[in-house]
């Protein structure tokens, strides 16, 4: 019995509802911001989960049939992902996390974003003619920070879960060593990096196994990630961080050019913050803090847009108001944002309702403002290539997380025989200020790089806590993560369920270039033609994140989990 009929058979027998390809629901020291525990009262009686891949997925509710709770199966998923979906997450990368503990109320921020080596030197990223050099910052060693993915794991198991951290890896262990059958995205992740991944040895062997991608319908399997897995299971953070995976990983990294110490790695910590809480129309919404901008851009767009009675208008106004407050607030965050613990950040200004309030009464009624009428400021972007997971337990336990290794398999390299493919999140620094990275935007010198800091993220994991509903929401997608986020709370604010949420279709602007990059579909011709005659440039793009949802509705003890459904078919569907 293959891996897929295996959880498929567990799926039974734990009597689960799968509603999209990879949702399920079961019947199974820093500071923290005020909570509001009067937002939600009760408990669900059954859990929810909602990932990119069925077989993580079936991880967390497994880890959840076992006593676990949402905690632990963050653990189980995120884990999993490492395996299943490299492409955009994993062990060699980092991930933020908001989280909501039920019996108190505490609402947290785990910040397990990657950090720059100790050793940081700006030359590797510069051509002798002051360019960016893009290979250095998005190929091989010196692309790659510090992971934060192990160490954030292993403090959710200790600092939130109920079960040891050995127990809720099992799942990620047990799938790499047996194996599973890579999807299609996989695929062509592999496909379209091939040529450098055949650079270092050890990515060819991991990913292009006879000098190939691994083929359709073939069990694909990974036992040196497996045993890191293990390694991580056994001695928690300090299984990764120091002793023998430690040395093997600064070894690789050394002799391919990087510039990692151990003590770099011994000295990695996760950090706790006080999450980003926003009050709109009833709801309080509980976002990502620095190093994340997106928390502060979603918060400044909900203030904003509170001063218009959105319901009332038609649909070519209601998307004006909320386009020309997208437009303001990336004008606005990412020229003060970076590192909380490098940077000070004017976040009392910039999260005021009152500074809200004076940005909107810029905003034209009637036409568009071109960004060329607005002080200009710097764009930055994380990346596509994220994954997002959203939990409910049945104790009402929350998690909302959001992993990264920024570009499409990171930094395509593999530390050796460590088996973990590592981040390429130095080029989500401004590396050469005011230049822009990948994705054609630019960075300021509050996201310069310097030894331990943590490079600028628009990751944005974020709860929707409501006297009679609440939700867990995120999305990958680089700069549009904080507008479909967005755009996911208003439509979960108007009512939609979870399914209408994630396929919800997507417009999004970022100030810089002065468009409005829109989803087929999203807007009737008579819509599209009013936003053009206001002066809009509307243009389309296909590549959207896959949002992973999961609703709570608190009157009929409802819970709803989907995942998007742009996301290619393959073991991550329900067939």
């Amino acid at each position: 019995m293959n891996l897929f009929s295996r959880l498929k058979g567990t799926a039974l027998l734990l009597g689960l509802l799968l509603v999209a390809p990879g949702a399920a629901w079961a019947d199974v020291k820093a500071p923290a911001q005020p909570a509001s525990p009067t937002l939600v009262a009760g408990k669900p009686g059954h859990a929810a989960v909602a990932s990119a891949n069925f077989i993580a997925t079936h991880a967390g509710l497994e880890v959840l049939a076992k006593g676990g709770n949402a905690f632990d199966a963050a653990v189980a998923v995120a884990s999993t992902l490492s395996v299943v979906e490299p492409e955009s997450s994993g062990l060699g990368g980092g991930f933020m996390a908001v989280l909501r503990r039920a019996d108190d109320g505490k609402e947290v921020f785990i910040d397990a974003r990657e950090t720059a080596p100790a050793a940081v030197q700006a030359k590797d990223y510069v051509n002798p003619d002051g360019s960016p050099n893009r290979d250095t910052a998005l190929n091989g060693p010196l692309s790659a920070g510090i992971p934060g993915a192990p160490a954030g794991l292993a403090w959710l198991a200790e600092h939130y879960g109920r079960l040891p951290l050995k127990t809720s890896l099992a799942p990620a262990i047990r799938t790499a060593r047996e194996g599973f059958e890579p999807d299609p995205r996989l695929r062509k992740a592999i496909a379209d990096r091939a040529q450098i991944i055949r650079r270092w040895p050890a990515s060819a062997a991991k990913y292009l196994p006879g000098g190939q991608p691994p083929a359709e319908g073939r069990k694909w399997r990974d036992p040196d990630q497996a045993r890191t897995l293990e390694a991580l299971a056994e001695h928690g953070r300090d299984g990764f961080y120091r002793g023998p995976v430690a040395e093997h990983l600064v070894d690789a990294v050394r002799k391919a050019g990087g510039r990692w110490t151990l003590e770099d790695l011994a000295a990695y910590q996760v950090k706790e913050r006080a999450p980003i809480g926003v009050d709109y129309r009833g709801y309080h919404i509980v976002t990502a803090p620095p190093p994340s901008s997106g928390g502060v851009a979603i918060a400044q767009i909900l203030n904003m847009l509170a001063g218009f009675d959105l319901a009332h208008m038609d649909g070519v106004q209601r998307t004006h108001y909320v386009i020309e407050a997208m437009r303001r607030a990336f004008r606005d965050h990412n020229d003060y944002l970076g590192d909380p613990d490098f940077v000070k950040m004017p976040l009392d200004m910039l999260l005021s309702p009152y500074y809200a309030a004076g940005l909107s009464q810029s905003i034209l009624p009637d036409r568009a403002t071109p960004s060329s009428m607005l002080p200009v400021t710097s764009l930055f972007d994380p990346g596509m290539h994220t994954t997002h997971f959203s939990i409910i337990d049945k104790d009402g336990n929350m998690v909302a997380v959001t992993s990264t290794v920024n570009y499409e398999l990171g930094s395509a390299f593999v530390a050796g025989d460590t088996g973990v493919l590592l981040n390429d999140e130095m080029d989500d620094f401004a590396l050469v200020p005011d230049a822009p990275n990948v994705y054609g935007l630019l960075g300021s010198k509050a996201n310069a790089p310097a030894p331990g800091k943590r490079m600028l993220s628009s990751m944005s994991p974020s709860l929707v806590l409501g006297k009679d509903r609440c939700a867990v929401i995120g999305s990958p997608g680089g700069s549009t993560i904080i507008t479909q986020v967005l755009e996911g709370i208003l439509a979960f604010i108007d009512g939609e369920d979870a399914a209408q949420i994630a396929a919800h279709k997507r417009f999004h602007h970022q100030f810089l270039p002065d468009k409005v990059f829109v989803e087929d579909g999203t807007f009737d011709a008579a819509t599209a033609e009013g936003l053009k005659r206001m002066g809009y440039e509307l243009t389309p793009r296909e590549s959207w994140g896959f949002m992973n949802v999961v609703t709570w509705d608190l009157r009929s003890n409802r819970l709803d989990a989907a995942s998007d459904p742009r996301r290619p078919s393959g073991l991550g569907k329900v067939q």
